[in-house]
């Protein structure tokens, strides 16, 4: 049994939601479109162009089951949309379950957006007082820890002023810096942090770090910077579609969330089960499958290329078509994006794509390859037709010299010593 003492639980917890537009501005609205419906009209406050949905549900979290202990470290990973925000409402309380229970022991301060918590017309150190007010600590126990809140926040000299006067990395610096040093058992993070300068977002890692560790305080931080997420957090939970995918070490966690998508056999992937993280405009394009050209494992040496068959349906003829690959570190770091020259679909049906790539840029490192097919309208602007974040993986074998921690994932050119 496990002796360690009770932080968060969270037993069978689901959160629905009804798509559309569900409340107007006013009763007379309410009653208007509601009536509407009855009869089988449309709204007449829906705006014009506007979708109807027709209250359809969906699970943004569903059957969560959690224990987060006294002074871990958690951090939360996933694609957009897979319920890491959700789940964030819910442990602050800015909304409930739908179904299911979750146990807090302690107050809960958290950071989810710029401006949660504060009065834009209170100057920054009444909205100091207010935020302390909220979590039942007195002016007393306010005033011994608003000295460290100013110096660590970075705002001295505009504590005074009232709130909506500041830039977001200001407003960002102080909400932080409340959160941190006032009296609360957990504190809660999204990726609010990336609004604020290098520095400031090393000395936030620290702190949080420093209040885990020496004060007992549990951390739950929301990051898609995989670095900050290694230099933080113990242990991992990784969310797909509202559902706990993985829940473990770092470094395994990390290992999934990259993998998510990809099959066991790594040379041949098929995308038809595949959910997208993102498919805007025209449905009518949709890959199916990719290979991996001339290899029998992903790993490529110095001087090879990268050679795809991309297997794409499409259900009518289609011109000015353009295939478009995205590479990221296995520590989630954007390296650039690479488009194909365009090409047309003469008939509708099925076509195989092949596309070459030259790698001789890339360093030694494990690399994430997400695919997009795109259309190009008639002004030259792409239209997304279908796209798979991290559809494949590879590794890319160099000098043994070369470590990407010291020197980069991209090999810049020679340095010229002039005469």
């Amino acid at each position: 049994m496990d002796e360690r003492k009770l932080s968060i639980k969270i037993s069978g917890v689901g959160k629905q939601y009804r798509l559309g537009a569900i409340g107007g501005r006013t009763l007379q609205d309410d009653l208007q479109s509601w009536w509407a419906r009855k009869r089988g009209k449309d709204d007449p406050n829906k705006r014009i162009g506007a979708r109807q949905l027709n209250n359809k549900l969906f699970w943004a979290l569903n059957d969560i089951n959690l224990t987060i202990y006294k002074g871990e470290r958690i951090g939360l990973i996933g694609a957009n949309g897979s319920g890491k925000s959700t789940l964030l409402k819910l442990l602050s309380r800015v909304t409930a379950p739908t179904k299911g229970e979750i146990d807090i022991w302690g107050r809960v301060s958290s950071l989810l957006e710029v401006g949660t918590g504060f009065h834009r017309e209170m100057t920054g150190r009444e909205n100091i007082y207010m935020n302390g007010s909220i979590l039942g600590m007195t002016k007393k126990e306010i005033d011994q820890q608003m000295e460290a809140i100013i110096d660590f926040s970075e705002v001295r000299e505009f504590i005074d002023t009232p709130v909506k006067r500041y830039s977001s990395g200001m407003f960002v610096k102080l909400a932080f810096s409340v959160a941190a040093h006032l009296q609360s058992e957990i504190m809660i993070m999204d990726e609010v942090l990336a609004v604020g300068d290098m520095a400031f977002q090393h000395k936030c890692i620290e702190r949080m770090r420093q209040a885990a560790e020496q004060e007992g305080r549990t951390v739950i931080y929301v990051s898609h910077n995989m670095e900050t997420i290694r230099r933080l957090c113990e242990r991992c939970i990784v969310l797909s579609h509202g559902e706990v995918v993985f829940d473990g070490p770092t470094e395994e966690a990390i290992a999934v969330y990259m993998d998510q998508g990809l099959g066991e056999d790594r040379l041949e992937i098929d995308f038809t089960d595949i959910k997208r993280d993102i498919r805007i405009g025209e449905t009518d394009v949709v890959m199916t499958e990719m290979r991996l050209l001339d290899k029998i494992s992903p790993v490529y040496e110095a001087n090879e290329n990268l050679r795809i068959a991309l297997k794409v349906k499409a259900d009518k003829p289609m011109d000015d078509i353009s295939v478009r690959i995205t590479l990221r570190t296995d520590a989630d770091v954007g390296i650039g994006t690479a488009w194909s020259e365009h090409f047309s679909f003469t008939e509708a049906g099925e076509h195989v794509i092949e596309l070459e790539m030259p790698m001789d840029i890339l360093a030694k490192g494990v690399f994430y390859g997400s695919l997009g097919i795109y259309r190009f309208d008639e002004i030259g602007r792409p239209i997304i037709l279908d796209h798979i974040t991290r559809a494949f993986k590879f590794e890319k074998l160099d000098t043994p010299i070369w470590r990407p921690s010291a020197h980069g994932y991209v090999k810049l050119p020679a340095i010229k010593v002039k005469e």
